[in-house]
């Protein structure tokens, strides 16, 4: 095999001009991909009702190749565009209701409002952020990928994933906001009142746009923030384990059920999802929350119909089985749908699902990337990455990392159902993959794809 251990570790490779990632495709602005032009937006409050969703699905169709997705934030993607498309598609999403507010992504708890444990309710803070920092939001200062997360505090929520301000709930009225990370790794400059949390996002905005153009949280000197948030070191952060939002059906106090749902790899066809929300509203769905993890969850259903839904669910591509392998991939978009795509990822991450499942129990991220912009999955994973002359694969790394090992384009599937195989013979009883691998070490795993 074609295979060769690299010297350098734990560093990046330098950017050119094809894996730089430049700003976010908005309705108005869509971005040039490798199937036309792509679309991304977030409702107010992340929520669409069934009619808007199907109405957006047709809008899609109408417009676009057919393809809706759902990002790994969220977000919903239209693809397949055409210059003169993304008006009359803008026009569509209006009549149905659809509109995309101004300024900065605010991110909420998917299941804010229902979900049985939630502390604080999201979207009280997102009215306030609106109302009193309208003129920030519209600063052109601002960096088009500067993310707001506001987080309820509940089981379901926002932990996992990665903002440049934070504003979770931590008791009854109290709100802590934190900086450049998620629940554990963010850091904590106030807790307060409401009104405090949101004086503190805007004393953050004004702070970045002194910084200059396009800045993040990351880029703000620490005597900034200590001059601005004196008390800072003070504050303790409290990030008890939570889970994530996933598939499968969530029975709630009331006696409804909310209905988790997975495309597979992120990518539904628009006349595949209208018929399924037919079926959905018929049975009672009301609302649609597309979540983090590329999970999108429908409200409003009883018991039985969450079941009968859910057994119908894979007609249409779409998992609700949390433990399925596939829900362990993480694939972009790839050749012939990004001009950056160096090979098909949604076809190798079928076959990686067939050839390496001892390597999908859920215990880590395998990401499948087409180039190393790493879209995808912006965290350390096994990563399997295009490159000029077939792959890189990081064991444990993100995509633009230095590779463990560089790969021939004809050798990847050996060498992944090589390491598939050494975690299966390897692994000790009640060990995960991913602890298998850390034990196992990069050194002696890059070894034995050599070896064979």
């Amino acid at each position: 095999m074609a295979l060769g251990e690299q010297t350098t570790q734990n560093s990046r490779q330098e950017p050119s001009a094809w894996m730089r990632r430049g700003a976010c495709p908005t309705l108005l602005e869509p971005m040039q991909t490798g199937d036309g032009l792509l679309a991304r937006l977030r409702p107010p409050g992340g929520i669409l009702s069934i009619q808007q969703f199907t109405r957006l699905a047709e809008a899609a169709q109408r417009h676009g190749n057919g393809i809706v997705e759902i990002t790994a934030r969220g977000s919903l993607q239209i693809r397949g565009l055409r210059t003169e498309t993304v008006q009359p598609l803008a026009a569509d999403l209006d009549a149905a209701g659809i509109s995309v507010p101004p300024g900065p992504i605010i991110e909420l708890s998917p299941l804010y409002g229902i979900a049985p444990d939630e502390i604080g309710n999201p979207a009280e803070i997102e009215a306030l952020l609106r109302d009193k920092l309208a003129a920030a939001f519209l600063s052109p200062l601002l960096a088009p990928k500067l993310s707001i997360l506001i987080d309820g505090g509940g089981t379901y929520g926002l932990a996992a994933v990665t903002g440049d301000i934070r504003v979770t709930a931590v008791s009854a009225g109290i709100w802590r906001v934190a900086i450049s990370g998620d629940e554990q790794t963010a850091l904590p400059l106030l807790t307060g009142s409401p009104d405090a949390a949101v004086q503190a996002v805007g004393d953050l905005l004004h702070l970045l746009m002194s910084c200059g153009r396009h800045k993040r949280c990351r880029d703000i000197e620490r005597g900034a923030l200590l001059a601005a948030f004196p008390f800072m070191e003070g504050v303790l952060a409290r990030a008890p384990e939570r889970k994530d939002p996933e598939a499968g059906t969530l029975a709630l106090p009331d006696g409804s059920s909310v209905l988790g749902l997975s495309p597979r790899f992120g990518q539904i066809h628009a006349g595949e999802l209208i018929s399924f929300l037919g079926s959905a509203g018929v049975l009672g769905a009301t609302q649609v929350r597309p979540g983090p993890g590329r999970i999108f969850f429908l409200t409003g259903l009883d018991c039985r119909s969450a079941e009968t839904l859910a057994e119908m669910a894979s007609k249409y591509g779409l998992s609700v089985n949390r433990s399925d392998p596939e829900m362990s991939i993480a694939a972009c978009a790839g050749a012939g749908a990004c001009a950056s795509g160096r090979f098909q990822t949604k076809a190798r991450a079928e076959k990686l699902a067939a050839i390496a499942v001892e390597l999908l129990d859920g215990s880590m991220v395998v990401h499948v990337s087409g180039c190393a912009k790493g879209c995808a999955h912006p965290r350390s994973a096994l990563s399997i990455v295009g490159a000029d002359d077939g792959y890189n694969l990081m064991l444990d790394g993100v995509a633009s990392d230095i590779a463990d090992a560089q790969i021939a384009g004809g050798d990847i599937d050996s060498a992944i159902e090589k390491l598939a195989r050494l975690v299966k013979d390897e692994r000790q009883a009640g060990e995960s993959a991913a602890a298998c691998l850390r034990r196992i070490g990069k050194y002696d795993a890059i070894k034995a794809l050599r070896q064979g």
